[in-house]
């Protein structure tokens, strides 16, 4: 069966970054195809969305049927859990020290998924086409993309939210740099005897950090991060053996630990592509950046990917997937992308590292953080809004001058 559609936007990847990339796209305006598989429910992971994420899926509409799933942050604390010589005091980070009720929340995969594809399949302006891109052509005018079952869709502009793999990446000749790394990340939901006050915690431990992040009532989501053997150690025990470990790891923090069924295991690694687009092709989520799960950055670095190339579209309606646009979509989000990739992989190799440089380094950083509020208050911004928090200083900066 031939048949030629020509649609302004095609989207590749139904996962969560392909489903709110429809979204963004169709909400401005513009055609959208989307070529993706049904979306897979399935996913035990939690997603923690900060507050300026959430106000993008306000805007297409998603965010009221999620919040009842969902529970919110309020306080972050890291905690070195490490036995090493040089250990760092407890930062607690408070939404409420800047003036915020939450940092955000923490939503279930199956739960975010759904609702996703639910907006998408009812939206007017989205043509899902639950198949596979099979193989891409790019030429100067349109990118061309033939399907599973033999049609082909040409768009302007082809948004590539196709993972880590990214074929539309490969096709559009951007290189991108992957390394793996010696972990892997156990994760799971529990049930716990004490509230959680809505406070998520991240130990710090020699092997990466173990994250306890607040899901409604006395449960929590986990994501314990260990040598790959280590996980597979772990993802062995039977129920109760798990429990009384993830309990013994918390400190008994949160009183008896019940770990709830549906354990995973994902091995680490961190990829950056040599550039943010190229060749009609734009890169969002993890087929623009694969960093380990620390401090909560992947979807919401995703989601402003589609926010920045959803407003350059904007300004390019003529031609979405123009030169012209996609410079300025690469410009605007390397900055961002490298900043957040940058610190969290540091952070990370400062844990792994035995040396002593490396660890004084995370303690000072640390110390610095817990003892000195206007600092904390800083990263506190700059983690929900890229640039806030310079704009905040610089603010503080010009009001004792005009007083």
């Amino acid at each position: 069966m031939e048949h030629n559609d020509t649609a302004r936007v095609l989207v590749a990847g139904s996962g969560p970054a392909g489903l709110i990339a429809a979204l963004g796209f169709a909400e401005a305006g513009f055609d959208v195809t989307l070529v993706g598989p049904d979306a897979n429910s399935g996913d035990g992971r939690t997603t923690a969305l900060m507050n300026p994420a959430l106000k993008v899926l306000d805007r297409l509409g998603v965010l009221a049927e999620l919040k009842p799933e969902a529970a919110p942050l309020k306080v972050m604390r890291i905690v070195d859990a490490t036995g090493r010589l040089i250990r760092s005091p407890t930062v607690t980070f408070r939404a409420s020290e800047i003036g915020e009720e939450q940092f955000g929340l923490n939503l279930p995969n199956k739960t975010l998924i759904p609702v996703l594809a639910k907006a998408v399949s009812a939206h007017q302006g989205i043509n899902w086409l639950k198949s596979i891109v099979k193989s891409w052509r790019l030429d100067a005018g349109q990118a061309h993309a033939r399907l599973a079952d033999g049609s082909e869709i040409s768009a302007s502009l082809a948004v590539a939210a196709d993972g880590r793999l990214s074929p539309a990446r490969e096709a559009a000749g951007i290189r991108a740099s992957a390394r793996p790394y010696p972990q892997s990340a156990l994760v799971l939901n529990f049930g716990h005897r004490s509230e959680h006050g809505f406070v998520s915690t991240e130990f710090h431990t020699e092997t990466g950090p173990f994250t306890q992040v607040p899901l409604p009532g006395k449960r929590s989501s986990l994501v314990w991060v260990v040598k790959p053997e280590t996980a597979q150690e772990l993802a062995a025990l039977d129920d109760a053996s798990l429990s009384a470990r993830v309990e013994e790891q918390m400190q008994s923090m949160l009183g008896r630990v019940s770990v709830e069924p549906g354990r995973q295991v994902y091995p680490l690694s961190a990829a950056s592509p040599g550039r943010f687009a190229q060749n009609r092709v734009a890169l969002v989520g993890e087929a623009a950046h694969v960093f380990p799960p620390i401090g909560a950055q992947g979807l919401n670095l995703g989601i402003r990917d589609i926010d920045d190339l959803v407003g350059i579209a904007g300004e390019n309606r003529d031609d979405p997937g123009s030169r012209k646009a996609l410079a300025a979509y690469d410009t605007r989000r390397r900055p961002d992308i490298w900043a957040r990739s940058g610190a969290v992989n540091l952070l990370n190799m400062s844990l792994l590292s035995d040396l002593l440089p490396a660890q004084l380094a995370r303690s000072a950083g640390l110390n610095a953080l817990g003892s000195f509020a206007p600092l904390r208050a800083f990263f506190m911004r700059e983690g929900l809004r890229p640039g806030s928090g310079f704009r905040a200083i610089a603010g503080g900066l010009r009001k004792p001058a005009g007083q």
